[in-house]
């Protein structure tokens, strides 16, 4: 009995070549199978009756090991003939399947080698849209501006109209207490004598230069306690003193004078009870509306340290955003 043949495994180089020789394989298969059953029976059948082999069995059992290399041939045969029906089997799927793969292969060829029609059509398409960095814009947080400390020289100057103001009605009212102790003022004129002194540098002069004394005193002390005003408020009273001298000069008028009437005028006027008077209402004046300006720059420092106190806050929370 001779072995099936087997189809080599040669690759086709054509899509024909592959699918005659994929039928010539399955007929070859088919012979093969119709064969394989009959000659196998045949062999066990001579197993059984075989002369031969009963003496080999015998001469075996008589001279052990003689005849093994015999045996092991013929187990060789048995299983290349079942190898060979094994091998059949899977040429057969093989063949089956040959022309699916090869007819794909071609296709991915084709598609492969088919030329480009048109370079300008072709469009490469990303897998995933393409995001544009996002430039990240700084962002400009302006720094809290430092308080401004309330200062309370404004505030003084009107306390200081307020004074002035008291001190012209007392300024008055001692010069016509003085004219009326002389004998100048009376009840029927005393109307004429209240407005006679309204008119005249004598009055005017010293009521200005107080004003100006408690302002500057006021831009001096600032938020300062009311200590600072009731000691220094004598240079106020100084002031109104010398604004009374200077006044009576600008009336008499001082530019008319001669050196010596200058002289003697103001050592008249230097204990004069009207300048007297004016140093006094001034230095009380000052002690008195002093405490008023005090306790208005006590309350200018409060609100000072106030804001201070929340601008602090304000740096210690850092920079915020708001919409």
């Amino acid at each position: 009995m001779s072995d099936p043949d087997v189809p080599k495994d040669d690759k086709p180089n054509d899509v024909n070549d592959v699918v005659d020789s994929a039928n010539a394989g399955l007929a070859e298969a088919e012979a093969a199978r119709a064969d394989l059953p009959d000659t196998t029976a045949d062999a066990a059948h001579d197993a059984h009756v075989d002369p031969d082999l009963a003496a080999f069995e015998e001469a075996e059992r008589d001279y052990p090991g003689t005849f093994a290399a015999a045996q092991a041939a013929e187990a060789a045969r048995v299983d290349a003939e079942t190898s060979v029906v094994d091998d059949v089997r899977v040429t057969e799927t093989e063949v089956y399947a040959a022309p699916h793969v090869h007819e794909e292969s071609a296709m991915a060829g084709a598609a492969y080698t088919a030329p480009v029609a048109n370079d300008a059509e072709t469009r490469v398409v990303p897998s995933e849209p393409v995001l544009s960095p996002v430039l990240q814009q700084p962002i400009f947080v302006q720094a809290p501006e430092a308080p401004r400390e309330r200062g309370n020289r404004g505030t003084a100057a009107g306390i200081g109209l307020l004074a002035t103001l008291s001190f012209a009605v007392l300024y008055l009212g001692a010069a016509l207490g003085l004219g009326a102790i002389a004998g100048d003022v009376t009840g029927a004129n005393i109307g004429e004598a209240a407005l006679a002194p309204l008119t005249t540098w004598g009055f005017w002069v010293p009521v200005v230069v107080f004003f100006i004394g408690f302002w500057l005193l006021g831009a001096i002390i600032n938020r300062g306690r009311w200590g600072l005003w009731v000691v220094l408020g004598i240079l106020v009273g100084l002031f109104a003193y010398a604004g009374h001298i200077l006044g009576q000069l600008f009336e008499a008028p001082f530019w008319t004078l001669t050196a010596a009437q200058g002289n003697a005028l103001v050592g008249e006027q230097l204990l004069a009870p009207l300048a007297i008077a004016a140093f006094v209402f001034a230095r009380e004046l000052t002690i008195w509306f002093g405490a008023w300006a005090a306790r208005s720059g006590a309350r200018k420092t409060e609100l000072n340290a106030e804001a201070q106190r929340e601008y602090e806050r304000t740096l210690e929370a850092g920079p915020t955003l708001s919409r």
